[in-house]
């Protein structure tokens, strides 16, 4: 009976998320690419660290993508005084609950929990929603509490929600975003740079996981070679038996 609920527990979630229904654009990262990783990094302390933590990365990881302690410190460092400090933010969470209604989750794995398409498509989907009481919304996620923090670089999209009826009369309304106002960056803009956010999530969540692909590369490439040398030597250990 244990065996049944620890499995159940562990595909509730799953079915939870499949159940949303939602179209995911592809993310468009390359976890091998420094100078995105780095950017991602700027956006991220920027825009994320002022409310959400990133209490399981330290500053000094950063080294991974190409950064100076000198480079960090002068560029990064905003809420903590050395770079062996972990990214958390000064609000205290019973302040967050009060002035956002829920303290902010933290960000550290949140690439492994949700997925890069998934970030990728969230935070392009943001919409002005005047029910709501920040007054927005989100494609992505129903009933989102949290405003959309990178509005003035995007701009404001509205929900254009269409009506089609096949030849059975059956309807269907189709969503799409439209901008009906222009922000200080061109859509490709906004989405190469939200690409760059999510690259770095991503990285944040297993920063070991470029080294961790190529050692599996060289270790496949090792037992490949010995299953070569393996062969040979099974033939000449056994050349007199056969």
């Amino acid at each position: 009976m244990k065996k049944i609920i620890l499995i159940l527990s562990l595909l509730l979630p799953l079915a939870a998320l499949a159940s949303e229904d939602v179209h995911l654009d592809k993310a468009p990262i390359n976890p091998g690419d420094k100078e995105s990783l780095q950017r991602g990094a700027k956006v991220f302390v920027n825009y994320c660290l002022n409310c959400h933590s990133a209490a399981s990365m330290r500053y000094n990881r950063l080294h991974d993508i190409g950064l100076t302690d000198e480079q960090i410190k002068a560029n990064l460092l905003f809420a903590g005084e050395k770079v062996g400090e972990t990214m958390t933010v000064a609000m205290r969470s019973g302040d967050a609950k009060l002035w956002l209604g829920a303290p902010p989750p933290d960000l550290s794995v949140i690439a492994r929990s949700r997925g890069v398409d998934w970030l990728y498509t969230y935070m392009r989907g943001f919409y002005r929603d005047d029910t709501r009481p920040t007054g927005w919304n989100n494609t992505a996620f129903a009933s989102v509490g949290m405003p959309h923090v990178l509005w003035q670089l995007q701009g404001e999209q509205r929900l254009k929600v269409t009506e089609t009826v096949d030849e059975d009369g059956h309807k269907t309304e189709i969503h799409a975003l439209e901008l009906v106002k222009p922000g200080k960056l061109s859509p490709a803009e906004y989405d190469a740079m939200v690409a760059d956010l999510v690259n770095y999530l991503d990285f944040m969540a297993e920063p070991g996981k470029v080294k961790r692909y190529n050692l599996g590369v060289v270790v496949l490439i090792f037992l490949a070679i010995f299953f070569f040398v393996a062969l040979a030597l099974k033939k000449e250990f056994w050349k007199d038996v056969h």
